[in-house]
């Protein structure tokens, strides 16, 4: 693939998405890195996957427009095609796993209008393509890959050469680095593409989330593989197995590969909101997330991070919070046995708990007939260094008190619930 069909694709799609900005972010600027966001959670659909949908669909016969597209989708990819149908007056049909958020169902829905049908069924977005392959088959319908097609890579290669103009335009030169997230491999096969004919000075670093790293495997395997354990957290860059023509492009293009923990992708989410005003995705905080941990830049260096998504549900910022908090070392469970008699959750607070220790979850409940009963008890420390401490108080106090450890079956349902 060369970088002749990313500028065809930037042809078609020039009157139809957004040329979204290209901003400096002030807080990463202040590690000493010169640090941009290629701003695609602005795009139409609020995520750069209309490039690509809008790129394959614009290229089908007469014949094959009749007979309507299907896709699979983690919502994002689904709202582009969606986007796209209504556009060109095409049919289509939208298959999303049962993970995908409300928000992005409903977006899908609002913006296909009649054009699209929208199907949830599968765990997982592979369980999702399946189901979509078969409705292809079944009704004639063409498939409009999230990733795995030449035409959609095309598309969102278009990034790459927008974001290039734009910081041309405004700083002079294009940039030393660039840092893209990465599920199935789409995004990053298509910048890279570009970049190794136009600019071949500029190093380009994908970013997996750990618990997704499907691209790492392919490249590790020589060849696409399932993921065995799939962590889904990261919807929008949760999938099983990379894409059997995106996974040569990105081995050939020399591109480096790092992973991100989710909990440190909650982390920059709630920087990114709290400092910047941005509300992003999972999938739209990877680069940055990999910004402020993987990978390393040299002070004056221009960076460009890609925010590739905000379509985010609100009502996951608990759940974000808690992860982060979990990831920073700052939230822990207990149990917590205490005696049935008056006084003893008073000595705990006063003599076991630090001053700006909090108790964030706290459920008991009393037994006469026992001289103990256990608490299930949530406590977030200020710091990740209270921790020593409020163990050895811990130590030393009446009640028998049991950490629940990360990898316990009680600690992960009190994850995410």
């Amino acid at each position: 693939m060369g970088a002749e069909l990313v500028e065809e694709a930037a042809r078609r799609l020039a009157g139809v998405v957004e040329r979204t900005p290209l901003q400096r972010n002030t807080r990463l600027s202040a590690g000493g890195a010169e640090v941009w966001f290629k701003r695609e959670d602005l795009q139409v659909v609020r995520s750069y996957k209309v490039r690509g949908a809008y790129n394959v669909l614009a290229q089908l016969s007469e014949a094959q427009r009749a007979r309507g597209v299907v896709c699979a989708s983690a919502g994002n990819h689904g709202q582009g095609l969606a986007y796209a149908c209504a556009a060109l007056g095409i049919r289509g049909r939208v298959f999303l796993p049962r993970n995908t958020p409300r928000q992005k169902r409903e977006r899908i829905t609002a913006i296909g209008g009649d054009h699209v049908e929208v199907v949830v069924t599968g765990g997982t977005y592979d369980e999702a393509a399946v189901a979509a392959a078969a409705d292809a088959i079944r009704t004639g319908a063409t498939v409009v890959p999230a990733f795995d097609d030449l035409r959609t890579i095309a598309g969102q290669g278009t990034v790459a050469l927008e974001l290039v103009e734009q910081l041309v335009e405004q700083t002079g030169s294009p940039p030393d680095v660039l840092v893209v997230p990465v599920g199935g491999g789409g995004l990053l096969a298509g910048c890279t593409a570009w970049l190794r004919e136009r600019h071949p000075q500029v190093r380009v670093v994908g970013v997996e989330p750990l618990g997704a790293a499907c691209v790492a495997a392919a490249l590790a395997a020589g060849h696409p593989v399932d993921l065995v354990d799939l962590d889904t957290f990261v919807d929008g860059a949760s999938v099983r197995r990379a894409g059997a023509l995106t996974t040569p492009l990105i081995a050939a293009s020399g591109a480096e590969l790092v992973q991100v923990p989710e909990g440190g992708v909650c982390v920059e989410l709630l920087s990114m909101y709290a400092s910047d005003g941005v509300v992003a995705e999972p999938a739209g905080a990877l680069a940055s997330a990999a910004l402020t941990s993987v990978v390393r830049v040299e002070p004056g260096q221009r960076v460009v991070c890609v925010l590739s998504g905000g379509n985010n549900d609100v009502s996951r910022y608990a759940e974000i919070a808690e992860r982060a908090a979990v990831f920073e070392g700052r939230k822990h469970y207990f149990l917590v046995e205490f005696a049935q008699q008056p006084g003893a959750l008073r000595h705990f607070l006063d003599e076991v708990l630090g001053p700006d220790d909090d108790i964030t979850l706290f459920e008991y409940v009393k037994r006469s007939n026992r001289e103990t009963g256990p608490a299930l008890v949530g406590i977030e420390l200020a710091r990740r260094e209270d921790l020593a401490p409020l163990l050895a108080r811990m130590a030393a106090s009446p009640p028998q008190i049991e950490l629940i450890g990360s990898d316990s079956p009680m600690f992960r349902f009190l994850l995410s619930g």
